[in-house]
Protein backbone atom coordinates (compact mmCIF):
# COMPACT_ATOMS: atom_id res chain seq x y z
CA UNK A 1 0.00 0.00 0.00
CA UNK A 2 1.27 3.51 -0.89
CA UNK A 3 1.25 6.55 0.98
CA UNK A 4 0.08 9.49 -0.42
CA UNK A 5 0.44 12.85 1.58
CA UNK A 6 -2.09 16.05 0.54
CA UNK A 7 -0.62 19.45 -0.15
CA UNK A 8 -1.88 20.51 3.36
CA UNK A 9 -0.02 17.60 4.93
CA UNK A 10 3.07 18.70 3.62
CA UNK A 11 2.77 22.29 4.55
CA UNK A 12 2.09 21.43 7.84
CA UNK A 13 5.58 19.49 7.89
CA UNK A 14 6.99 22.62 6.45
CA UNK A 15 5.50 24.79 9.10
CA UNK A 16 6.24 22.22 12.26
CA UNK A 17 9.81 22.14 10.88
CA UNK A 18 10.15 25.80 10.88
CA UNK A 19 8.82 26.37 14.03
CA UNK A 20 11.37 23.98 15.88
CA UNK A 21 14.34 25.45 13.62
CA UNK A 22 13.79 28.60 15.47
CA UNK A 23 15.01 27.19 18.33
CA UNK A 24 17.39 23.99 17.23
CA UNK A 25 17.78 23.87 13.21
CA UNK A 26 18.81 20.47 13.67
CA UNK A 27 16.51 18.86 15.50
CA UNK A 28 13.76 20.26 13.39
CA UNK A 29 15.35 17.96 10.37
CA UNK A 30 15.19 14.97 12.42
CA UNK A 31 11.98 15.48 14.01
CA UNK A 32 10.68 16.30 10.56
CA UNK A 33 11.84 13.22 9.15
CA UNK A 34 10.60 11.03 12.30
CA UNK A 35 6.88 12.54 11.48
CA UNK A 36 7.17 11.43 8.00
CA UNK A 37 8.67 7.83 9.09
CA UNK A 38 5.49 7.56 11.16
CA UNK A 39 3.48 8.45 8.18
CA UNK A 40 4.67 5.97 6.16
CA UNK A 41 4.31 3.19 8.49
CA UNK A 42 0.97 3.19 7.89
CA UNK A 43 1.61 1.28 5.21
CA UNK A 44 1.99 -1.57 6.81
CA UNK A 45 -0.74 -1.49 9.17
CA UNK A 46 -3.80 1.00 8.27
CA UNK A 47 -6.20 0.52 10.64
CA UNK A 48 -4.16 0.18 13.54
CA UNK A 49 -5.10 3.49 14.91
CA UNK A 50 -8.22 4.71 16.04
CA UNK A 51 -10.91 6.90 13.87
CA UNK A 52 -11.47 10.27 14.93
CA UNK A 53 -14.17 10.06 17.93
CA UNK A 54 -17.26 11.95 17.51
CA UNK A 55 -16.15 12.09 13.35
CA UNK A 56 -15.82 8.33 12.76
CA UNK A 57 -18.47 8.50 9.95
CA UNK A 58 -16.18 10.86 8.16
CA UNK A 59 -13.40 7.78 8.02
CA UNK A 60 -10.56 9.91 9.74
CA UNK A 61 -7.72 8.23 11.84
CA UNK A 62 -5.13 9.07 14.12
CA UNK A 63 -1.86 8.08 15.19
CA UNK A 64 0.14 10.13 17.57
CA UNK A 65 4.37 11.38 17.28
CA UNK A 66 4.98 13.40 20.60
CA UNK A 67 3.01 16.64 20.72
CA UNK A 68 1.39 15.98 17.02
CA UNK A 69 -1.12 14.23 15.72
CA UNK A 70 -1.23 12.71 12.16
CA UNK A 71 -4.47 12.27 10.54
CA UNK A 72 -5.44 10.31 7.54
CA UNK A 73 -7.63 8.13 5.85
CA UNK A 74 -7.31 4.45 4.61
CA UNK A 75 -8.68 4.16 1.27
CA UNK A 76 -8.89 0.58 -0.84
CA UNK A 77 -4.96 1.02 -2.33
CA UNK A 78 -3.60 3.74 -0.33
CA UNK A 79 -3.09 5.85 3.46
CA UNK A 80 -4.00 9.44 2.43
CA UNK A 81 -1.85 11.91 4.92
CA UNK A 82 -4.99 14.56 5.38
CA UNK A 83 -2.83 16.77 7.78
CA UNK A 84 -0.43 16.94 10.61
CA UNK A 85 -1.19 18.83 13.81
CA UNK A 86 0.25 19.94 17.20
CA UNK A 87 -2.17 17.98 19.99
CA UNK A 88 -2.87 21.74 21.26
CA UNK A 89 -4.98 22.97 18.00
CA UNK A 90 -8.30 22.56 17.33
CA UNK A 91 -8.21 20.11 15.01
CA UNK A 92 -11.92 19.61 14.62
CA UNK A 93 -12.50 23.07 13.05
CA UNK A 94 -9.45 22.53 10.57
CA UNK A 95 -10.59 18.81 9.77
CA UNK A 96 -14.19 19.15 9.64
CA UNK A 97 -15.21 22.58 9.10
CA UNK A 98 -18.97 23.37 9.95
Amino acid sequence: MIVDFTDEAEHDLETIGDYIARDNPGRALSFVRELRGKCLGLADMPKRFPLVPRYEAAGVRRRGHGDYLIFYRVEPDKVVIVHILHGAQDYASILFPA
